[in-house]
């Protein structure tokens, strides 16, 4: 009887294992080379100078949150889920902006500077005002490597708010990598929009 049950319990460890192994990584799609690179996001690449993104697939430069309010052309009335509200705000609070990220990169643009400034001077003339930064990655690559990935860039964008004269223990950071994808696409545009920070109040 104690073999059976020892015997039992090994075959179900194996069957564990072995499930988990098979589940843990996914199909890569092949990368298109409109962006100058072909590897998936979540290939280690050398960093270094960045790539540059397109006009096309440049995001919104505005910034609402789910109540539907707005700080710049969308109106109030405007429905936060449809495809021209995703690209102008993403998740974040009405206060504030997301920020983009080239393709397997956390280091923050040149063109997304204005929108830290923008959101650090929130910060700084709301001082009881708390912000969690969300990262996020595209598709491409493991889990557990777009997770890293979508936690530098919060950390990176935590880093460049305190530089600005933020005081850090407002700030939290959390990644979601690729878990929550804004456009569930499988195209360049698609994956550009969920490379992102979203910068939320709490």
């Amino acid at each position: 009887m104690k073999t059976l049950k020892v015997l039992l319990l090994v075959t179900f460890a194996l069957a564990t294992l072995t499930l988990a192994g098979g589940c843990s990584k996914k199909p890569v799609p092949s990368y298109s080379s409109q962006a100058g690179n072909n590897a998936p996001e979540g290939k280690e690449l050398a960093l270094g100078k960045q790539g540059s993104i397109s006009e096309e697939n440049m995001p919104g430069e505005e910034s609402l949150d789910a109540g539907g309010q707005n700080l710049g052309s969308l109106g109030t009335n405007d429905d936060q889920n449809s495809e021209e509200y995703k690209r102008a705000h993403g998740r974040s609070s009405i206060e504030m902006q997301p920020v983009y990220f080239d393709f397997d990169q956390a280091s923050i643009r040149d063109d997304q500077i204005p929108r830290l400034e923008h959101d650090a001077d929130y910060l700084k003339n709301n001082p009881s005002r708390n912000l969690v930064i969300e990262g996020n990655s595209d598709e491409r690559g493991t889990n557990e490597y777009n997770l890293a990935l979508g936690e530098r860039r919060a950390i990176n964008a935590k880093t460049y708010l305190i530089e600005l004269g933020v005081d850090g223990s407002r700030i939290r950071t959390v990644s979601y990598g690729e878990e929550r994808p804004l456009f569930t696409g499988h195209t360049e545009d698609d994956w550009s929009q969920n490379r992102r920070d979203d910068f939320v109040l709490e």
